[in-house]
């Protein structure tokens, strides 16, 4: 790498930019001596436009070639993965393990996506064949697939420097529905995201891909942000941060001449409902599970539960002193860098300064120069949330808030009250089923993903799963961000009618070349049309 590092921009090296900022060391909160240059207006525009020549020379491959350059590029960060992982550990303090883990499901989407592209059936073909002798009126011929739908600018996490970063989920789906991507890397960790962005350069260059699939932009202000969405070459914009950021890339979107979907992913605190028979009975192992999921990687999940919602009770003051007990126990980790440190300690300082807890304990403050912040358990009434929705606000950390309800009434508008959150949990016994249920059809409403008897943090990449909800958990509440239907956002459909065979795509002609599941007059079914 040069002393001063730019951007990747559609295969080359480039450095227009005279402003610059550093890799950061959170464990001694020191620059670690690595400039990195923000990208110039020029730039941007240059990625945008090589991205928009890439499309027009991909629009019409087949799936195949998506889903071999998806194993390429998971292939690229298999083989480099001790040099990515160093670098993410120095520059985001997470840990080898935890990093290791992180670049295992990175790799594994990718691959994932590789597979569904091979089987087909994402396009979500549909056939209604021509009836011309139907009354009143002859029905045409109609024929529905899904279409990429351009290039996409995705916006990297802090969190996490792989599975949500420079080919993390938000890339590898954009890459599988056929879009080139223009990401923005986090600040956080531009050593990681150059090094990245090296590997995908490569690979998708061996796999035969146009160079302007892919291109990275460095910076740590939001002119590059804002330019980047601002430009006409983008469709779609992928987005893991926190509620201002996204908010302020949504409004952005929205102003152009011609808006595009922004999908956002951002704040979330994630409640967890504790009924009275799983305290009685579990008291103890719901201290642990609770303490270790508020901790677990310094709390730095946009999973994490920071809402807990319980009957006041003696049993619910025990349970309290349990977890504080727990969350204590454990020594603080380090944080992201300094600007999460200094959000998490001015959110604490504001829900303390409101005169709305009863009560709140923390560990004791950290030593030394370290990006961090002390296990923090705050408490309040049922009446107060309610009443004051700044309560609600995110607490980025480790840190939760027990919000104590009189009755099972002072719950129930608890519950209501609730902003829109990517998961909601409820944990009790299966006696309390119908105390369950109502919850969960409150729940319903305002979370992407109900879960029972478990913790929040931990979000498997399947099929079926949800990483979304109403907003602020999101401005797309119809989608989600992880699991192999996020594809679909960054795809549109398209109807033929009456068009011949010969001129309809694959998925979509009469012989099923492609040999996928498609919606025939009604009715799923492989076979080929007569």
């Amino acid at each position: 790498m040069d002393s001063i590092s730019g951007q990747w921009i559609a295969g080359e090296h480039s450095r227009q930019g005279t402003q610059l900022f550093n890799s950061v060391d959170p464990r001694v909160g020191r620059s670690r001596g690595m400039p990195f240059a923000n990208a110039t207006l020029d730039e941007v525009a240059l990625s945008c436009a090589a991205a928009r020549q890439a499309f027009r020379e991909t629009a019409g491959w087949p799936a195949e070639r998506f889903a071999a350059g998806l194993e390429a590029i998971a292939a690229g960060l298999q083989h480099d993965s001790q040099t990515l992982i160093a670098a993410a550990d120095a520059e985001t303090g997470l840990g080898p393990q935890r990093l290791s883990g992180e670049m295992g499901r990175t790799t594994g989407q990718l691959r994932a996506f590789a597979a569904l592209l091979r089987e087909g059936s994402y396009v979500q073909a549909i056939i209604d064949r021509a009836q011309p002798d139907r009354q009143p009126a002859p029905r045409p011929d109609l024929r529905r697939m899904r279409v990429a739908l351009g290039p996409v600018a995705v916006f990297a996490a802090s969190n996490f420097p792989f599975a949500f970063s420079v080919c993390g989920g938000d890339s590898a789906s954009a890459w599988a529905a056929g879009c080139p991507v223009v990401v923005k890397a986090h600040p956080g960790h531009p050593e990681t995201s150059a090094l990245t962005a090296g590997v995908v350069t490569r690979a998708l260059e061996e796999a035969g891909f146009p160079r302007g699939f892919f291109s990275l932009l460095q910076g740590d202000s939001t002119a590059v942000g804002q330019a980047l969405v601002a430009h006409d070459a983008i469709e779609a914009v992928g987005f893991t941060g926190s509620l201002r950021g996204g908010r302020a890339l949504f409004d952005a979107a929205a102003a152009r001449s011609r808006p595009i979907p922004v999908y956002a992913e951002m704040g979330s605190v994630n409640p967890v409902i504790v009924l009275p028979g799983a305290l009685a009975e579990r008291m103890d192992a719901l201290a642990e599970g609770l303490a270790g999921s508020v901790t677990l990687g310094s709390g730095q999940f946009c999973t994490n539960p920071g809402v807990v919602v319980l009957l006041e009770s003696a049993e619910a003051r025990a349970f309290a002193e349990k977890l504080a007990e727990r969350m204590l126990a454990r020594a603080p980790g380090v944080l992201l860098n300094e600007a999460v440190a200094n959000g998490l300690r001015d959110a604490v300082a504001r829900t303390e300064g409101s005169g709305l807890l009863t009560g709140i304990v923390r560990g004791p403050a950290p030593e030394g120069d370290a990006f961090c912040h002390p296990h923090t358990l705050m408490q309040t009434t049922g009446a107060a949330f309610v009443a004051h929705p700044a309560l609600q606000q995110e607490h980025f950390g480790p840190v939760t808030l027990l919000v104590f309800c009189r009755d099972a009434v002072e719950r129930e508008q608890v519950v209501e009250a609730l902003h829109g959150s990517l998961t909601a949990t409820v944990q009790g016994l299966h006696e309390e089923a119908a105390d369950a249920a109502a919850l969960f059809a409150l729940l319903r409403e305002k979370a992407g993903r109900l879960i029972w008897n478990g913790f929040p943090t931990g979000v498997e990449v399947a099929g079926a799963q949800v990483h979304g909800g109403p907003y602020p958990a999101t401005t797309a509440p119809a989608t989600t961000s992880v699991g192999l239907t996020a594809i679909e956002r960054f795809m549109r459909p398209v109807a033929w009618q009456g068009v011949p065979d010969a001129l309809l795509p694959p998925a979509l002609q009469n012989a099923n070349p492609l040999g996928i599941l498609r919606w025939v007059d009604g009715i799923y079914t492989r076979e080929s049309l007569g």
